[in-house]
């Protein structure tokens, strides 16, 4: 076999392959049994046709036309190799000569990863929020915790901004009451704002047994969207009583004694979730600065397949859980679906850079992902998703995706090393030492493949 390869573009190349027909006889033969198999002719035991009959009776192009089929993958993945290509996606195969018992030749065009000049990134430097932690931080953490614990009790007197009200409510749409527009003993905070719009205002001031009638736009069930004439009634009003801030709440809601114990508490976890947050944003703006660095061309078919799985994901996954269409998610955004195609193709891009660049980083360096790695970073992907760790692992091993999360890790130890030659200062000016997790670098790696900010998944996990 003779291959040569073209270059099309820096993404892009043609193989053109030449194969002796003698290379394809293993493929003939099997081409020949195959049929054999399949068909059936008078005076032969099936299986057992000679090869010259099958020739007579079905032509010998269907048999070339199998061996052919069957050969491809091997002589093109030969020619992969030989040129030392790494190919992404399907090739496009054009059979341009077959010649029974001379010659088979034939091109295949492929998108390829591009050589990418990795560049000097030790120059890097980035400025990051810095950690500071105020009283008021700390009063309001506490203050939110003392939400929690807090009592309600039911009160003769008109219904006041955060009581609790028990309510009954009937919504109609052109003067008909909906099958799924009518609910009892609803409890309701007054100004949560987790029900209908216009409901505070409607509330306020009833007393138990009072009743008002307001219109809203539905946000859910068969009528989603319209307009409805709402009738609501209270039946309870309940006052909610906050416990006294003292050390019996500290002793109630912890495992302190002292409230002063508690606060100090809540100072540390607030400071905890504040270097977080500081690395994670150096994390992700060294990577911005290193993606800024480097010329990373970009295969246009990668890049549609990349846009499109994006979309895919968020309309029949994402949007599909929380019960809204593309056009919903788009109006609550505040976005044209331009705007949002343009948004996901910059993601996209910037998904598709990260990798490149690190996989050629993780090469250069020659990082290797170890077992323990490996598993504590599948620990982490399966808390995040909700799943045991076992489930998730079986769900990684059965959809054959152990190389995706290598690929993570790796990524992220490709990352730990941008980081740690780079500058990093807050804010206040004072350099920032960071003792980076390779782990949570590979969260962060994982992040910016997908067009979720650091900062987010950050938060996400400190939440957790």
């Amino acid at each position: 076999m003779k291959s040569a390869v073209e270059t099309l573009n820096p993404t892009r190349v043609r193989l053109t392959v030449e194969v002796p027909f003698e290379e394809l006889k293993d493929s003939l033969d099997a081409a020949y049994k195959k049929i054999n198999q399949q068909v059936t002719v008078k005076g032969f035991r099936k299986g057992k046709i000679p090869a010259r009959v099958i020739d007579q009776r079905f032509g010998r192009g269907a048999v070339l036309e199998e061996a052919v089929n069957d050969a491809l993958p091997k002589f093109y993945t030969e020619a992969i190799n030989e040129a030392e290509l790494n190919p992404l996606g399907q090739p496009e195969v054009d059979i341009t000569e077959l010649k029974d018992g001379e010659t088979l030749n034939f091109t295949a065009e492929v998108d390829i990863r591009p050589t990418i000049e990795i560049p000097d990134y030790s120059g890097i430097e980035v400025t990051v929020d810095a950690v500071e932690v105020s009283d008021e931080d700390v009063e309001k953490s506490v203050e939110q915790l003392r939400e929690r614990f807090a009592s309600t009790s039911p009160v003769e007197r008109a219904a006041e901004d955060g009581d609790v009200v028990t309510i009954d409510l009937q919504a109609k749409v052109d003067g008909e009451v909906l099958e799924d527009g009518v609910a009892e003993g609803v409890s309701y905070t007054i100004g949560s704002g987790e029900l209908l719009e216009g409901i505070d205002d409607a509330v306020k001031g009833l007393e138990a047994g009072g009743e008002a009638t307001f219109t809203s736009e539905l946000k859910g069930g068969s009528a989603e969207g319209k307009e409805a004439e709402v009738t609501v009634k209270v039946t309870q009003v309940a006052a909610r009583e906050l416990p006294a801030l003292d050390d019996d709440f500290a002793q109630l809601a912890s495992e302190f004694d002292t409230l002063d114990e508690l606060k100090a508490d809540s100072r540390k976890r607030l400071e905890n979730m504040k270097q977080y947050d500081q690395a994670t944003q150096a994390q992700e703006r060294v990577l911005d600065e290193l993606l800024k660095l480097a010329e990373v061309p970009i295969p246009e078919k990668l890049l549609a397949d990349e846009i499109q799985t994006r979309k895919h994901n968020l309309e029949h996954h994402q949007l599909g859980q929380m019960g809204i269409d593309l056009a919903k998610y788009l109006e609550i955004q505040g976005k044209t679906e331009e705007e949002f195609t343009a948004e996901t193709e910059e993601q996209a891009v910037k998904g598709i850079k990260t990798q490149f660049i690190l996989d050629e980083l993780v090469n250069k360096e020659k990082l290797n992902v170890n077992q323990e790695e490996l598993t504590e970073h599948l620990m982490r992907r399966a808390a995040s998703s909700g799943m045991s760790p076992d489930q998730f692992a079986q769900a990684v091993v059965e959809g054959g995706q152990v190389p995706m999360l290598v690929g993570e890790v790796a990524r992220g130890k490709a990352l730990a090393v941008v980081v740690e030659a780079a500058k990093v200062t807050d804010t206040n000016g004072e350099v920032v030492d960071l003792e980076d997790d390779e782990d949570e670098v590979a969260e962060a790696v994982v992040a910016a493949a997908e067009g979720e900010p650091a900062e987010a998944a950050a938060e996400e996990k400190t939440e957790a």
